[in-house]
């Protein structure tokens, strides 16, 4: 049976979450929670698993990540708990995100997924944000999976060019 995460490491990624005025991808939480060495990828997997279940922290999944928000009631649990967090641990979170927010916050403005909508069809949904402010939104149908799939790594990898070239080209 798996062991019930130690009440700090919930606190940890909801005190990060709490920083943050926009969702995060587990990857994000992750580079901060195992390269800090608080917790390793099983644990911290556990942990995300359980706030979602409990409903303190909102998980909505694409085909390549799981970006994370808050809920209220996680806030609410965080404030009563909060100053169970070390004051290094939640300074040492403070710089990180001084140092990362713009990067986390331009990784999570960039969304894509897909779905199947008929049989040989698949509709690759883009889009880009800033400050909870659609800048694009695109639909793309396309006959495979695997192109679903590409064209929406693709968007990650390429969504500024694909954007300059957009508003280039149609202004």
């Amino acid at each position: 049976m798996i062991q019930e995460p130690l009440p700090i490491y919930k606190l940890i990624v909801l005190y990060m979450l709490d920083r943050l005025p926009h969702s995060v991808s587990t990857a994000q939480i992750s580079e901060f929670a195992v390269e800090k060495g608080y917790m390793n990828f099983l644990t911290l997997q556990q942990v995300i698993s359980e706030l979602s279940r409990t409903g303190l922290v909102e998980a909505q999944k694409t085909h390549n990540r799981t970006q994370l928000r808050i809920t209220r009631e996680g806030h609410d649990t965080l404030s009563y708990f909060q100053d169970s967090i070390s004051r290094d641990i939640r300074d040492e979170i403070r710089t990180y995100l001084e140092e990362n927010g713009l990067r986390m916050r331009n990784e999570a403005s960039v969304q894509s997924d897909y779905q199947k909508i008929a049989e040989g069809e698949f509709e690759a949904r883009l889009q880009a944000t800033d400050n909870g402010t659609a800048l694009v939104s695109i639909r793309l149908n396309v006959p495979t999976e695997e192109l679903a799939m590409r064209v929406c790594d693709n968007w990650q990898k390429h969504n500024e060019e694909i954007y300059r070239y957009l508003t280039t080209a149609l202004l």
